[in-house]
């Protein structure tokens, strides 16, 4: 698995694209339709319409790293196809890699520091 560099913003198109799109295409779209900037060190994921194949792309501080990853008995689980971007965690987008329904993954919650009544 390929994790996400720590602390980075995570967002998901929810509508596929062309995946003949290279990492230059790809940055050029997510600056135009998802308003962000691809250099600033936010991951991008972006699905083909089977939802099958996903394509990755990050801007790494010397260059874009761009990912692709097929599923072969499977289809990634994604959002409603709405204009815009979905925000994940770090552990939804690992959920997601791997082929999982990413909806159903929760954080763990901190537990509370006992004390002492008074």
């Amino acid at each position: 698995m390929i994790a996400p560099p720590a602390g980075a913003r995570i967002l998901l198109a929810t509508k596929p694209v062309d995946f003949r799109k290279g990492a230059h295409s790809l940055a050029a779209l997510a600056a135009e339709v998802l308003g962000t900037d691809p250099f600033a060190g936010t991951v991008l994921v972006f699905r083909s319409r089977r939802a099958d194949r996903i394509k990755v792309l990050f801007w790494d501080g010397s260059g874009l790293v761009l990912i692709w990853k097929q599923l072969e008995a499977a289809a990634f689980r994604w959002p409603a196809m709405v204009d815009g971007a979905v925000r994940l965690t770090p552990l939804e987008f690992a959920a997601l890699f791997d082929g999982i329904d990413w909806r159903r993954v929760q954080a763990t919650r901190a537990i509370p520091t006992p004390s002492i009544p008074a």
